[in-house]
């Protein structure tokens, strides 16, 4: 043993920015590793100027921002519909469920809520490292 540093645990092991714990579930991702995922599952990646510690990422007009944390890429906030260079969140008006960003609107259709639906199931899933 190297001096003044103690030895891990039996239970737990490092590689490669990874800690892992042979005894339980927690494991802390790379998040090169989830956005390799993400890719290979049809999302696409972009850069805001607004948020430059953040990633958004994009599938079938649905996005989400990504921010670094303690357990790999997180999600910021909710996802939401693409609007333009913005994200439109699901909020009721009039009785409905519409997309808005600022004044602009968008119908929350029941093909865009269930691409919604898919596109949050699966990032979550990508994230995780279950899919």
């Amino acid at each position: 043993m190297i001096s003044g540093l103690r030895a891990l645990s039996p239970e737990l092991t490092w590689g490669s920015s990874k800690l892992v714990a042979r005894s339980s579930k927690l494991i802390s991702v790379d998040p090169a590793e989830q956005l390799q995922r993400m890719y290979l599952a049809g999302f696409e990646f972009q850069s805001f100027d607004r948020f430059p510690k953040c990633v958004g990422v994009v599938r079938d007009g649905c996005i989400a921002l990504l921010v670094p944390g303690v357990d790999g890429l997180q999600i910021l906030g909710t996802p939401g519909w693409r609007m333009g260079e913005a994200i439109g969140v699901l909020v009721e008006k009039n009785g409905r469920q519409v997309f808005q960003n600022k004044q602009e609107i968008v119908e929350a259709t029941p093909e865009k809520m269930k691409q919604l639906h898919q596109f949050t199931e699966d990032l979550h899933s990508l994230l995780a490292g279950r899919a």
